[in-house]
């Protein structure tokens, strides 16, 4: 289940001028609507809410199984749409503090206090600034695919940059593991690739290169980390080639108790590679001694 949500989300939620980057603005004329899926249930207050953030030139369709598991065991979900990208209204957002910031502002709209934060590649560096930014409402933190400097090969920023479907092919080409290559998926005539090729390739140009540019530019990972204040968990793949994971021991030093989990014959899209085993390593995150299932 899809929401759309312009009456929750009027002009105070469009991206601020100093944030917007330089991406095509689809916003309806009265005002911005911010897409949300919320795992085919009902957003309900009175349940644990859980927020799911996607990576660079995304939407919400990434965390489809994520998300359905959580609304159907108890919890209140929101899969996002970042502003420009799925069914959110754009312009796109220039930095990942800015993203941060936005989270929490749809959240405020929604009177949501606490909040477990789930993100994944750029997702996951939205989530941890937010998490840093207010410890006292961040119950949990799931860092999925991440890395603390999130650099960004040259020549894919350049590709961005350009419009180039260049971009495109090396972000998937670097995104899944062997057996997803391969064409090794649960679906009979299934391709993971192509899947993410295509909802690449829906993405506006200058949104994607924005994204990119922002995780480039990004260099707040380990300060925000010391601030962190909740349970955190971090989820890698062992075949992950965009965010290694040989490079989390820094990050996962500054998250104070934090626990690494790694999935073998994964890539970077673990969740869509290998979605019940992301799944499993997401349930063993436990808050205050109990496990957030």
């Amino acid at each position: 289940m899809a929401t759309n949500l312009p009456d929750l989300f009027p002009e105070d939620l469009a991206p601020r001028a100093a944030d917007a980057a330089p991406a095509n603005d689809g916003r309806a004329d009265d005002g911005p609507s911010v897409n949300a899926a919320t795992g085919g249930r009902p957003f309900d207050l009175d349940l644990p809410v859980v927020v799911l953030i996607h990576g660079a030139g995304m939407d919400h369709t990434v965390w489809a199984s994520q998300a359905r598991w959580y609304a159907h065991h108890g919890h209140a979900v929101l899969a996002v749409d970042l502003p420009g990208h799925g069914g959110s209204d754009g312009p796109g957002l220039a930095s990942i503090e800015a993203m941060a910031d936005w989270i929490w502002r749809v959240l405020d709209r929604l009177g949501v206090g606490e909040a477990t934060l789930i993100g994944h590649s750029m997702g996951s560096l939205v989530a941890l600034q937010a998490a840093a930014a207010l410890p006292e409402r961040a119950s949990a933190l799931i860092l999925a695919g991440t890395v603390p400097r999130m650099a960004v090969h040259p020549d894919m920023l350049t590709s961005a940059h350009a419009a180039e479907h260049g971009v495109i092919d090396m972000m998937v080409g670097w995104s899944f593991g062997r057996q997803s290559q391969l064409g090794g998926v649960g679906t009979p005539g299934g391709r993971l690739p192509e899947t993410a090729m295509r909802l690449l390739e829906r993405a506006d140009p200058a949104v994607l290169a924005s994204d990119l540019a922002a995780c480039d530019q990004y260099a707040g990972a380990l300060a925000a980390a010391v601030k962190v204040a909740c349970p955190t968990l971090l989820v890698l793949g062992a075949e992950d080639r965009m965010t290694p994971p040989g490079k989390i021991t820094p990050l996962a030093a500054a998250l104070q108790g934090s626990r690494t989990i790694v999935i073998p014959e994964a890539g970077h899209m673990m969740m869509m590679e290998q979605p019940a085993a992301t799944l499993a390593a997401f349930r063993q995150l436990k808050t205050n001694g109990v496990v957030v299932r």
